[in-house]
């Protein structure tokens, strides 16, 4: 196991002495940490506090930037629906991962497995209801003014 995911199983340890769940993540760039996050949802009351995305958050604020393009995450259990999508979103090429979501269900956290089956499910069939209300005629397009400005 390498240094960077001995920090983040680190802080994943340090966070459940403190209340917290198992999670711990360490961005890095050129061999050095950048920024480092734990789940922080009992702290803050927040269900996007997930240790990933805290530490792309704060990498993102530190650097003023959106584009972690060429940045690596390493993340005490494998990542949620939500902070993978984040890692997309923010050009992260590379995940490693400790523990896995099946790792996480044995343990009664169970949320990023019962999504991961859901998103593969046809969306008429999810979980959560989803309908589309389609844009108006005597409304501005957003996506139409964003491509005129840009």
């Amino acid at each position: 196991m390498n240094t960077f995911m001995k920090r983040a199983i680190e802080l994943a340890i340090q966070n459940v002495h403190e209340g917290g769940q198992p999670f711990g993540a360490v961005l890095v760039k050129d061999n050095q940490i950048i920024t480092e996050g734990v789940n922080e949802l009992h702290i803050n009351h927040d269900i996007s506090g997930h240790a990933e995305l805290l530490a792309i958050r704060r990498a993102q604020s530190k650097l003023k930037t959106t584009d972690l393009s060429g940045y690596t995450m390493y993340a005490s259990g494998e990542p949620c629906p939500m902070c993978l999508s984040a890692m997309y979103f923010s050009g992260i090429e590379q995940v490693y991962y400790c523990q896995t979501v099946e790792d996480a269900a044995i343990v009664g956290l169970t949320k990023s497995k019962e999504i991961y089956q859901d998103l593969k499910k046809d969306k008429a069939n999810r979980t959560l209801a989803i309908s589309q209300i389609p844009l108006e005629n005597m409304h501005e397009n957003p996506m139409k003014l964003f491509q005129e400005k840009n």
